[in-house]
């Protein structure tokens, strides 16, 4: 089996990517390599997506799986790398559009470098129709954070598994953490795990792209449930969330007590402007530390 062989694999929920499947199969055809494309539905409760994926498995070395019951982001990913067969792993997400013709190539020329996992990053779409779209305001103004030279300054603590590659050997001694159920902070604990094991890591300007952003009222129940997985899993997420290590570093009691006062107080306000069409970033930020102190206060009595 060549060094050089690629699996390609990305775990899907209520989206159709067969244009993406196609669109790494045409590239992966003009590389020297051997190659397959794996894509792993986690128990999608929409049936028009799941039928309209099962086009892939039409497309030569594409595969479409679907799971009978859902486990998770982290054990659909897990899951993908037990039915690959080739070295390197690259990891995708299903709802990223690629528009860079060399994507593929990018990252076989670095196949021979001795990184062990090479992160490619995100850029997100210039769409200004979308300027009252929570999600998209929150992406385009980390975009900066983003470069592949900001990512390498702190390797391990900027990992996001949207798009990155690994050697198999290197993953089988860093698995997804299969306890995070719910999508939110396994890739933060999976950025851990790497250095932990000293995987060594090679962030570069190989960036997919982010098209598709959900409603407001739905990023921020997203946004409920990743706050609640950071509160359950604080003690291993230590070091590795900005919100942590902010709150860690208030050391005045009385200022936590007044976020959460101002939370209790404004939190319902806040959150319906941040649900609404005109939201405010500033208050996401603020919502997010309420949200969170109050789940530290309120489980922790």
């Amino acid at each position: 089996m060549s060094k050089q062989a690629l699996s390609i694999l990305i775990p899907t929920y209520n989206t159709v990517c067969v244009k993406l499947v196609q669109i790494l199969s045409q590239q992966a055809n003009t590389l020297n390599v051997n190659y397959e494309i794996i894509v792993s539905d986690d128990a999608s409760p929409n049936g028009d997506t799941v039928t309209a994926n099962e086009a892939i498995n039409a497309i030569p070395h594409c595969t479409f799986i679907i799971r009978p019951t859902n486990s998770g982001s982290a054990a659909n990913r897990n899951y993908l790398v037990s039915v690959s067969h080739h070295p390197w792993l690259l990891f995708l997400d299903c709802d990223i559009t690629i528009t860079n013709p060399q994507f593929l190539h990018t990252y076989y020329i670095y196949m021979e470098q001795q990184a062990e996992v090479i992160n490619g990053g995100i850029t997100i779409a210039d769409m200004p129709e979308l300027a009252h779209n929570l999600r998209y305001k929150y992406e385009k103004a980390a975009e900066p954070d983003h470069t592949a030279e900001r990512r390498q300054q702190n390797k391990y603590q900027s990992f996001r598994s949207t798009n990155f590659m690994i050697r198999r050997e290197a993953f089988d001694r860093c698995h997804f953490d299969e306890r995070f159920t719910m999508s939110g902070y396994e890739d933060v604990l999976f950025g851990k795990h790497l250095k932990q094991q000293h995987v060594s890591a090679l962030h570069i300007d190989n960036p997919v792209v982010m098209t598709q952003f959900e409603s407001n009222a739905d990023y921020i129940a997203k946004t409920e449930r990743q706050l609640r997985t950071l509160y359950e899993f604080r003690n291993d997420l230590h070091g590795y969330s900005r919100l942590l290590t902010f709150i860690q570093g208030i050391h005045i009691p009385a200022i936590l007590w007044l976020f959460r006062l101002w939370h209790l107080m404004f939190g319902a306000t806040e959150r319906r402007n941040l649900c609404g069409s005109r939201p405010l970033l500033s208050l996401y930020q603020l919502y997010r530390l309420g949200y969170y102190l109050n789940l530290l206060k309120n489980r922790e009595g």
